[in-house]
């Protein structure tokens, strides 16, 4: 609803939309790594299906809108994203496992944690989503960093950057997790001239220093 809102606003006032999509619009997918071309693989009923199928709903209306209504429009297709400020409580893997650790917690892992994703850090994002604005391509474009971690490589970063010491703790996978996520990233390479600059091992540490400054503050 609030994309077609949004949606209605940019027709009436001629502005230019940039929608936020996911990788989750790829579901479980069968393709590796993911091009924009890829459909995806998605169960339309599953516990997860109300955020990949209403990411996939946007798009579709975002398209409509710039071929029936002329809107001009742009979409990024965005991949786990990571960085200071992030809520310590949100759920995601690299909050999850940074709060955890500095709270001397083990860090949760669900199903065996072989299943992969590939993090990007925020200023990387921020920098392909003006790029992308400044463009004329419409999209979609996959915005992430292509380095792939299984959630066991990516604790053992966060075990070297924060306290060696960390334990990890295993718990039944949730339902629909995805497999396996990495973008293919050479469509924007080539026509945006835009690629992510900070790996995992540069970007973690600057998350830390701030979540640690906040979870010091909770005491």
């Amino acid at each position: 609803m609030g994309t077609l809102n949004m949606l209605g606003l940019a027709k009436r006032v001629g502005a230019r939309f940039l929608l936020t999509s996911t990788s989750e619009v790829y579901g479980d997918p069968l393709e590796h790594p993911q091009k924009e071309s890829y459909w995806g693989h998605v169960n339309p009923i599953g516990v997860r299906s109300c955020y990949d199928e209403g990411k996939r709903t946007a798009e579709t209306l975002t398209m409509d809108y710039h071929r029936g209504a002329g809107v001009e429009v742009r979409i990024a297709r965005i991949f786990n994203t990571y960085g200071p400020r992030m809520c310590l409580d949100d759920g995601r893997v690299v909050s999850n496992f940074v709060a955890q650790t500095l709270r001397k917690q083990p860090m949760t892992v669900y199903g065996d944690g072989k299943q992969t994703r590939s993090f990007q850090y925020v200023s990387d994002l921020v920098d392909g989503l003006i790029t992308l604005m400044e463009n004329k391509y419409t999209g979609p474009f996959n915005l992430g960093n292509p380095g792939e971690f299984t959630m066991l490589e990516l604790a053992q970063v966060v075990k070297e950057t924060i306290d060696p010491s960390a334990r990890v703790e295993f718990k039944p996978n949730t339902a629909d997790d995805p497999h396996m996520r990495k973008p293919d990233i050479s469509k924007a390479k080539s026509l945006l001239n835009w690629e992510p600059k900070v790996s995992l091992k540069q970007g973690l540490p600057r998350m830390v220093s701030d979540f640690q400054k906040r979870i010091l503050d909770e005491k």
